[in-house]
């Protein structure tokens, strides 16, 4: 059984990605339209699903990076939790998000020993909720507001933009 690899943290404030472009993966969220996020959720998906279906989707390259495998459980969980925090937006004036530790919900979930054809198919399915949360927004509700439990501010359209960069840069993660 391998060293479970460091996760990504929700500690981090990576709201930066907002403003300007991700070094790392190119993405930059100010050119993405909002009214794709739906389209954008269901492409990114298909090719981490793909990934996870092919051979050594379990394999680490270094012990210090985490397997497509473990990126696939992550974003399957991202879709999830963005899906929760998407829908309280939609429902309630301005909800503080519950923290979610990544860390150990990676740890708990053991994401290293998950199957990957599963976890592909929780993947596209995950990334078909939240993608058909986003198509169904419209008008003023793509300006209301949320806030992260480390006190980072969201619109429902910003909060689309970060996510779609969060599987943008993973996929980055498993191609490259």
């Amino acid at each position: 059984m391998p060293e479970p690899a460091a996760p990504p943290t929700d500690d981090k404030d990576w709201t930066w990605v907002l403003q300007r472009p991700c070094p790392e993966c190119g993405f930059d969220s100010r050119t993405l339209d909002p009214a794709t996020i739906g389209a954008r959720t269901r492409a990114e998906m298909a090719t981490i699903a793909a990934r996870l279906r092919a051979t050594g989707a379990a394999d680490r390259a270094t012990p210090q990076v985490w397997s497509p495998l473990e990126y696939g459980c992550h974003v399957r969980d991202v879709c999830r939790v963005f899906g929760g925090r998407l829908q309280l937006m939609l429902d309630e004036d301005d909800p503080r998000f519950a923290n979610w530790d990544q860390d150990e919900t990676a740890l708990t979930e053991r994401y290293w020993e998950q199957d990957p054809s599963v976890v592909a198919d929780e993947c596209e399915a995950a990334a078909d909720t939240i993608a058909r949360q986003f198509d169904a927004v419209s008008g003023d509700a793509w300006l209301r507001p949320g806030t992260r439990s480390n006190g980072s501010a969201f619109t429902v359209d910003t909060l689309g933009r970060y996510f779609v960069h969060d599987l943008v840069h993973h996929v980055h993660d498993i191609t490259s």
